[in-house]
């Protein structure tokens, strides 16, 4: 019998020096899904996925910008995607973080594979030219990823406070497990990364800004949804195969669902608004049941964040980072398939 999965999609950040050569590694049969992205760079004039996967060394210059980044992360999902066993697994629904929702439509057949490139490149190109805002990351859990509603409640007040100030617009960007993505301006940024109390967690000290990324999903990218509406028509979208949950949780249901709907909360909501990975998990588990999570490459930036989405739902039993990371060991729930011993349970 068919194991049922959800599949999780990365979003951008996940391709980081110790991904590189990724799709070198795991391309394999899909070579003419690839060379179709690569074709597609290339006639934009844009360095191709393939080349950038090959480089001898890792360039932040290159490989953490929207342009390069949204497209080769896009590549590495869409092998690690087609990768997974069938015979094995039955595939119940998708979701996403941030970006990953693009990859999600891709993979449950909303787009096809030239307009699936189209909207994650198009979407990752907005700010080739300059970058809007900027995103901080902070923790809301303890060392044993248990949320912590009292700093939670922290920086709800800081947000606030920091909002006082005329030049600062502070937006929550994400719900990534038990942490919290702030999108902000660059005023904002610089007193968010000033004011918030240092927190370490395990070996990561926070705030911490992250590297070309914008201010994704708030209110500072108004102007990127209304271009992207004007770039991207409706006829981009199709009908698709498998449910898929977005960034408030809500499921879209194959064949029923609007297009219409869709790509305006494609291009509208889900850019201007928070994305609430957290949510999309926790109804993913509840609604869906899944025998499995299997979380797609390059690497396994989620896996943190699911682990969390499991402990604040106390899934599995699982109430601690001590727990999930027990469970992992011995009977994992989770397969990551930026890990090669987790990726063999899901390819063969």
């Amino acid at each position: 019998m068919k194991q049922r999965a959800v599949v999780i999609c990365p979003g951008r950040g996940s391709y980081n020096a110790e991904e590189l050569g990724y799709l070198k590694k795991y391309r394999n049969s899909f070579d003419r899904y690839l060379d179709e992205i690569d074709h597609e760079r290339r006639t934009l004039g844009e360095i191709t996925v393939s080349e950038m996967d090959n480089m001898e060394s890792y360039d932040r210059k290159i490989h953490t910008k929207g342009e390069h980044a949204s497209a080769l992360i896009y590549a590495c999902a869409l092998a690690d995607f087609h990768a997974i066993n069938r015979e094995k697994y039955e595939i119940v629904a998708i979701c996403g973080n941030s970006m990953g929702w693009y990859l999600t439509l891709a993979f449950a057949g909303a787009l096809d594979r030239i307009n699936a490139f189209r909207l994650v490149n198009t979407m990752g190109s907005m700010m080739k030219d300059e970058i809007i805002g900027g995103q901080v990351i902070y923790p809301v859990m303890n060392d044993e990823w248990q949320f912590d509603q009292e700093r939670y409640d922290y920086l709800l007040q800081t947000i606030d406070r920091l909002n006082q100030i005329e030049e600062n617009e502070i937006y929550i960007s994400i719900h990534l497990g038990s942490t919290i993505v702030l999108g902000a301006n660059k005023s904002g940024i610089r007193s968010l990364l000033k004011e918030l109390e240092p927190v370490k967690i395990g070996k990561v000290d926070y705030p911490f800004q992250l590297m070309n990324h914008a201010a994704f999903h708030t209110a500072l990218l108004n102007v990127t949804s209304e271009r992207a509406f004007a770039e991207l028509g409706p006829e981009m979208f199709q009908r698709f195969t498998i449910p898929i949950i977005d960034g408030r949780g809500y499921i879209w249901q194959p064949y029923s669902s609007d297009l219409d709907n869709l790509r305006d909360y494609t291009l509208g909501h889900q850019v201007v608004q928070p994305y609430d990975f957290t949510t999309s998990v926790r109804v993913a588990i509840k609604e869906f049941a899944p025998d499995k999570l299997i979380l797609l490459g390059p690497g396994q930036s989620l896996g943190g964040a699911v682990g969390q989405t499991l402990i604040q739902n106390q899934w599995l039993n699982i109430r601690s980072k001590t727990d999930f990371t027990k469970l992992q060991k011995t009977d994992p729930f989770v397969l990551a398939m930026g890990r090669e011993d987790q990726r063999k349970l899901v390819s063969e």
